[in-house]
């Protein structure tokens, strides 16, 4: 029978008569939902039902259309009739008991819905004043380390919830994706700074580190949750800088130029150098041979006047003799010879 009534529960048959109204309590408080209940002869049988985001329908009481004595118990719940109502009590009321309550007819496979009513369990007003989140100062690029700062500030003097909050970090993708918990902070109250003056509002610095890629580019927030209720910071948008390769190539390109300039001047002014020096002692060597030239030719001058200067005199003595038969045959052959007995050099300056 159970499972029957909750097919049709989640199908949803029949229709809602009233509708679905809105009802607000403070934590702790007792709160009364009532449905309208016809008598009738025919067997009808009346359902509290409660739906719990991520829970199954949960069934808290039933009872009979027509008038019946008995009640319905359950720690906090109670179920009962009344003159033309049925009616569900809570007592001291939890956050956790915040969901849509229905109340159900059912005749046979015939199902009904009576009325429908929005049950939301207010709790203390939270004793956050503030939630700071500090971005990065500088560019974010691949590889680096990022470091997130939330400052949660805190009225320490109306403190109305129990226990220390508690911190998460939450991020959203570029993409458009749900938020997701990325890390919680302990409890540990560490990170709190304790101020000396009383009306002062406490302050707790949170901080989360990681290596990012280029991955994880998104929002990150940070979310406080205190007093059955959840805070979110303004967020940090964090934007991961990609290494341009075009630039990266360009860089490279440039320095390789600049070293094959400065490779090529080098080459340059050795050549100029060696050019230099080779021509210097060119001139040099000119220089010497035409001095030498010059005093060797100027010595053959000199010389040349000095011969042309010296004169040679000489006196020829021709010497008598009688001669005979054989010197006679000798005559030609001496009448081409000439002895000289004197030469004498005279040199003119």
């Amino acid at each position: 029978m159970l499972i029957i009534f909750y097919l049709l529960l989640m199908l949803r048959v029949g229709r809602c008569t009233d509708d679905q109204n809105l009802v607000t309590v403070t934590v702790g408080q007792d709160v009364t939902l009532t449905c309208a209940r016809q008598t009738s002869l025919y067997q009808e049988t009346l359902f509290w039902i409660r739906l719990v985001s991520g829970n199954l329908p949960e069934v808290l009481g039933t009872t009979f259309n027509f008038d019946y004595d008995d009640v319905k118990k359950t720690p906090r719940f109670t179920a009962k009739q009344e003159p033309g109502s049925f009616l569900l009590n809570i007592s001291t009321t939890k956050l956790s008991d915040t969901g849509v309550y229905y109340c159900i007819k059912v005749n046979q496979l015939d199902m009904k819905f009576v009325k429908g009513t929005f049950l939301r369990i207010k709790g203390p007003e939270p004793d956050i004043t503030a939630i700071i989140q500090v971005p990065p100062s500088d560019p974010v690029r691949p590889g680096d380390s990022v470091t997130l700062q939330c400052s949660v500030l805190s009225d320490s003097e109306n403190k109305t919830c129990p226990g220390a909050h508690s911190v998460y970090w939450f991020r959203a993708g570029s993409d458009e994706s749900h938020p997701s918990v990325i890390y919680a902070h302990g409890n540990s109250g560490d990170e709190c700074e304790k101020s000396l003056e009383a009306r002062s509002p406490q302050k707790c610095v949170y901080n989360f580190s990681k290596n990012v890629s280029s991955s994880d580019a998104g929002t990150y927030y940070c979310a406080v949750a205190t007093c059955g209720e959840i805070l979110f910071g303004n967020g940090t948008k964090l934007d991961i800088q990609a290494v341009n390769m075009w630039d990266l190539q360009t860089a490279n390109t440039v320095l390789f130029l600049l070293c094959a300039a400065l490779a090529i001047s080098l080459i340059v002014i050795a050549f100029l150098i060696h050019t230099i020096k080779k021509k210097s002692c060119g001139c040099f060597n000119v220089a010497v041979a035409l001095q030498t030239d010059g005093a060797t030719a100027s010595g053959d001058l000199q010389s040349q006047q000095r011969d042309e200067n010296s004169l040679v005199y000489s006196a020829p003595t021709f010497t008598k003799r009688k001669t005979g038969k054989a010197e006679r045959r000798n005559v030609k052959t001496a009448e081409g010879e000439t002895v000289y007995t004197d030469v004498r050099t005279f040199v003119i300056h």
